[in-house]
């Protein structure tokens, strides 16, 4: 396999990681109401499993508040079981045509086991990238063996992988830094 080809497997690799940690981290709550909490949650809609804001409008009148306006109102009842089944544990109310979650405010203490929680997504994300650079670092070694990459190639190849890995974990520390503030900020 080419240098170049090792390379870019490579960095995609890690790049997926990281986009991971940031798809994870929109889900984690902050101190504002994001729709991010609940777009993920998924609803029985006729026999199948489909995420809610494929079948709903998902909008934030206030800070604290999420409101979910189904496309059919027939649909009203199955994502308010969704919602109640689902991890958040946030109370629902409902007027007939849409549901409302109200936040409530989360103490100093539930922000810092927030932000820890966050730290180990952060480490998971990490370790993915390394692993991402010790199997890219194996196959170099493959190719060097095999005769394909000279070993003034390899060594050149190593120190790029090395850097791609000093960049995504920066990346990774940056999307952490952004959701700490975010759950910190009162």
């Amino acid at each position: 396999m080419p240098a170049d080809d090792i390379l870019m497997d490579c960095e995609e690799q890690m790049e997926k990681s990281v986009e991971h940690l940031r798809h994870e981290l929109s889900g984690v709550r902050a101190g504002r109401a994001s729709p991010a909490l609940v777009e993920h949650v998924q609803v029985d809609y006729y026999g199948s499993m489909t995420s809610l804001k494929s079948i709903a409008v998902i909008q934030i009148p206030e800070a604290t508040q999420i409101l979910i306006k189904p496309f059919n109102p027939a649909d009203l009842k199955a994502i308010d079981r969704a919602l109640s089944e689902s991890k958040l544990n946030l109370p629902t109310s409902s007027d007939g045509k849409s549901i409302r979650l109200n936040l409530p405010s989360m103490s100093q203490e539930r922000r810092v086991q927030m932000v820890g929680s966050t730290k180990s997504m952060g480490e998971h994300a990490k370790v993915t990238i390394r692993n991402a650079r010790r199997d890219a670092n194996k196959l170099v070694d493959t190719e060097e063996k095999g005769g394909i990459l000279t070993e003034d190639i390899a060594e050149k190849v190593k120190e790029d992988i090395q850097e791609l890995t000093k960049t995504y974990e920066t990346k990774a520390d940056a999307a952490l830094e952004k959701k700490r503030h975010e759950i910190m900020d009162v």
